[in-house]
């Protein structure tokens, strides 16, 4: 009974004490970071403290033993990867969201993807293909309108959709294909998801945390009508298929 009661504070420990999340995020949630910190925590006594970055590069942090406690990232497969090689839980592994692709330009003068091809615009910001899904989307964009060869030496690579954003705020580029998220209240222009393959953006808690409780408690709210309704409210839309 002893012995029992020894295995079981610990456990009780962490259901009676507040916990403390660390999430890694895909940046393209960064504009929702207080949206969603304040509709959690009025349903739960835990905190949530974000991490932004490219879905690659968060990934790999996970690989190395990063102490995050649950992953949201823009590509699906990174996390289906992660959770193979046993580093999520399998069965925490959920979509929660499609992202979409946006253009636009501190000027206001790009309308259309054509637009990118006139002679003022030198500089065109897009998150790096190589470990960020929405650069994957907008190079398959524009390779798709065959634009890609002729905009190609005129392509600024970012580390993520945030700092693509930034090039194009600071006037650093002419414009910026990056997520919607960051330009749905600016003015941006929608891309078609007919041009890229979809940014299903999926999620999953990371094995071995010690806040396991906490964080399925998150992910049930993020998949949760309430949950769905600030990602719906800041530019993301539902899973897709």
């Amino acid at each position: 009974m002893v012995m029992r009661l020894a295995l079981l504070l610990p456990l009780l420990a962490q259901l009676a004490s507040p916990q403390s999340l660390t999430i890694a995020a895909a940046a393209d949630l960064s504009p929702l970071e207080n949206p969603l910190r304040t509709a959690f925590q009025s349903t739960s006594p835990a905190t949530i403290r974000f991490t932004f970055g490219s879905s690659g590069m968060l990934a790999h942090q996970i690989r190395n033993g990063a102490p995050y406690d649950i992953y949201l990232s823009a590509n699906e497969q990174l996390v289906t990867d992660l959770a193979t090689a046993g580093l999520l839980l399998p069965d925490s592994v959920h979509p929660y969201a499609t992202g979409r692709l946006a253009l636009w330009s501190s000027s206001g003068r790009i309308h259309s993807l054509s637009d990118l091809l006139q002679p003022s615009v030198r500089h065109i910001a897009i998150p790096n293909p190589d470990h960020a899904p929405y650069g994957v989307a907008a190079r398959q964009t524009l390779q798709n309108q065959k634009l890609w060869t002729r905009l190609q030496p005129r392509i600024v690579l970012a580390e993520n959709v945030r700092q693509a954003f930034e090039y194009a705020r600071t006037g650093n580029a002419d414009a910026v294909l990056t997520s919607w998220t960051l330009l749905h209240d600016r003015g941006g222009i929608l891309i078609s998801d007919s041009l890229h393959a979809p940014i299903r953006q999926s999620a999953g808690i990371v094995k071995g945390t010690p806040h396991e409780v906490a964080a399925r408690a998150f992910l049930n709210f993020l998949l949760s009508p309430a949950g769905r309704s600030v990602l719906t409210r800041y530019g993301l839309f539902p899973p897709a298929p």
